[in-house]
């Protein structure tokens, strides 16, 4: 299993960032980061300065978003409707990108499900709930 640390991630996006920048070419994980790079151009700052981005601590108080979290989260939505795990997801994104007429728009929307679902695994000490995840997608998709 994959799991890379918090500055394992903060070196990928700003690297990709960067290739971005200058027209380099990218291995396909970082073209499917650099079009959700491209979809927020107010975390250009925080991808220009690779050393500053591992210093950066974002808390609830701030009120900011990380950037970082917020496009893995990204990465994570298409995966799984890449492969359509859970299955289902990938029509209930497709179904809700459609009712907003944007697809970043919708996954913004499954980030709040995706969000919900890993508050509630951790604060119960269950595994995710993928089933609740999906139907949390496919009510905002229909409502």
């Amino acid at each position: 299993m994959f799991a890379p640390s918090q500055e394992d991630v903060r070196r990928f996006f700003c690297a990709t960032a960067a290739k971005q920048r200058q027209g380099e070419v990218m291995t396909p994980m970082e073209a499917a980061a650099a079009q959700w790079i491209v979809e927020h151009p107010e975390y250009a700052d925080d991808l220009a300065d690779v050393d500053a981005a591992l210093a950066a601590v974002y808390t609830v108080e701030e009120g900011r978003t990380n950037p970082f979290l917020h496009l893995s989260m990204h990465l994570s939505i298409a995966e799984q409707c890449s492969i359509d795990q859970p299955r289902g997801i990938r029509q209930a994104v497709e179904l809700l990108a459609a009712r907003r007429n944007s697809l970043h728009a919708a996954h913004h929307e499954v980030m709040e499900c995706l969000g919900e679902m890993i508050w509630a695994s951790q604060r119960s000490g269950l595994p995710p709930d993928g089933l609740a995840y999906l139907e949390a997608v496919r009510r905002r998709a229909t409502a």
